[in-house]
């Protein structure tokens, strides 16, 4: 069985952010979306170092869904190089199915 996995990305405004939850979620790439910010970033873009309000997407899914998810994250995403990442959770059986159920087309709960 496909494992649980935390994906993350940023974005510039909670409105950007509410829209891309619920996109994924609508879409059965994650079973949850939950949104967190504002955070401070600070990183270097086009030789300058920026520091940025955004707000943060984690998305829990399944290793099965990463391809899908990672491309329609960078196909919605406002960024040029938008962050997505992945990690490997572990997590109890029963919300790992319950992950599952909400990934498959014809989830009822």
């Amino acid at each position: 069985m496909p494992g649980v996995v935390l994906v993350s990305t940023t974005l510039p405004s909670r409105e950007s952010a509410d829209r891309l939850a619920r996109a994924l979620v609508d879409e059965r790439l994650a079973a949850c979306v939950q949104v967190a910010g504002p955070i401070r970033s600070t990183y270097r873009w086009k030789g300058a170092v920026e520091a940025t309000a955004e707000w943060r997407c984690e998305a829990k899914t399944t290793e099965d869904a990463w391809p899908r998810i990672r491309d329609r994250i960078a196909a919605l995403h406002a960024y040029d190089v938008p962050e997505i990442v992945m990690e490997r959770i572990e997590s109890s059986a029963a919300y790992a199915s319950w992950v599952r159920q909400q990934l498959a087309a014809d989830a009822s709960s």
